[in-house]
């Protein structure tokens, strides 16, 4: 962002935006000198909100009133802003990958309702929202009810932040929205097998990717806890690969010891219950037949890399090697990567492991997790049910 951006108090300390209280209020004991806003150097919007948040809390102060929020409105907008600007706010806490599906959100709702008063809302508008956001992008593709779900956990998270400021109507309308169920997308039945797939991974020549396809099948580990994922230098993971304006996170070789034994705790619980997984990769046949391929050299730095940089894989990048993948092997569309996770997990189902056992490998702190959503062997399922009812009639008889 150009340092010529202009807001309230702002000025530019060799290229960090810092707000400043004005002489008066320092002289007069105002408690915030001066506030470094460098976490909003790359969002202007952001920047310029939180100026304007500071110099209305320095005039608050210097005119005796309390509870005065210039920057909350009322509306849906100011909601979402409050949300995402208030340093306190939990929206600071996301990783930069989950915040980018927030914030484009955040901007569809701002566009479409964003100017409705929170205090002249109630369940009938949230209903009607919810069957006019999953409109399809063209004609004749399907709902994107995803996309409405998404939309209403914005305003679900904005609101219930705001309400804990006591900002006037928030209370209200998020208790509203937690009484309304909305419909969701059908469960993912899924359950591609590996074989293909790695065949003709190694066709296009992307053999790391192929010992990341095998690891998700048989090791049941998430796509982003094999390949990593690049964020932003602000986020607060250490790293050594930097490229540009971003870094790398993610499994390195040297998770993996002389017994090849693979230990890491998955992204998704290392700040909730910081379950840690441990695979010995001798059992697993694909994986060993992918690392044979290894050289004992190229074993250090990042797990998985993209042949073509030596850098680990872009997000979209790899999304793309998936994507001529798929067609190659002659897999559906429908079919994603994260797909391979679940099929997994099925296989180990269908050969009788214990839930108890798959939940552990898959690093799900939650068995029903496992069993409910990535477990889709429905028909072996459906199987074991009648084959336990009919041996439960012999022993009644």
């Amino acid at each position: 962002m150009a340092s010529k951006t202009k807001a309230p108090q702002l000025v530019w300390d060799r290229g960090v935006p810092i707000w400043r209280a004005t002489r008066a209020a320092i002289k007069a004991g105002f408690p915030t000198k001066r506030a470094n806003l460098a976490f909003f150097a790359h969002d202007e919007a952001a920047l310029i909100a939180r100026c304007h948040r500071l110099t209305a809390e320095m005039n608050e102060w210097l005119t005796g009133r309390r509870g005065y929020d210039p920057l909350f409105d009322g509306t849906i907008r100011s909601a979402i802003n409050f949300w995402q600007t208030e340093p306190s706010s939990p929206y600071h806490a996301l990783e930069a990958s989950s915040r980018h599906p927030y914030d484009i959100y955040s901007r569809v709702i701002i566009e479409t309702v964003g100017a409705r008063r929170i205090d002249a809302l109630d369940g009938r508008d949230l209903r009607r929202w919810f069957t006019e956001w999953p409109a399809p992008l063209k004609e004749g593709s399907k709902p994107r009810i995803a996309a409405a779900r998404m939309a209403m956990t914005v305003i679900k998270n904005a609101l219930t932040f705001a309400a804990t400021c006591r900002k006037p109507g928030c209370a209200e309308l998020r208790d509203i929205l937690s009484k309304i169920r909305f419909a969701g997308p059908r469960p993912r039945t899924e359950a591609p097998t590996a074989t293909e797939i790695i065949a003709a991974t190694h066709e296009i020549g992307h053999a790391p990717a192929a010992l990341a396809y095998a690891l998700q099948f048989e090791g049941a580990i998430r796509q982003w806890d094999v390949v990593g994922k690049w964020v932003p230098l602000s986020d607060k993971k250490p790293s050594a690969i930097i490229d540009g304006r971003s870094k790398w996170v993610g499994p390195t070789w040297s998770q993996i010891d002389e017994n090849g034994i693979l230990r890491y705790t998955p992204a998704k619980t290392q700040f909730t219950s910081g379950a840690q997984v441990v695979l010995d990769l001798n059992t697993l046949p694909m994986v060993v037949e992918e690392l044979a391929i290894v050289p004992a050299k190229a074993r250090c730095g990042p797990l998985i890399v993209n042949p073509r940089t030596g850098l680990p894989y872009r997000n979209w990048y790899f999304g793309e090697v998936w994507r001529r993948v798929r067609e190659i092997a002659g897999i559906a569309k429908e079919i994603w990567n994260r797909d391979m996770r679940a099929a997994g997990v099925t296989e180990g189902r269908q050969a009788g492991a214990p839930t108890d056992d798959l939940a552990k490998q898959a690093g799900h702190a939650n068995k029903r997790t496992t069993a409910t959503v990535y477990d889709r062997d429905r028909l072996e399922a459906a199987r074991r049910v009648a084959k336990a009812r009919t041996a439960h009639r012999g022993n009644t008889e």
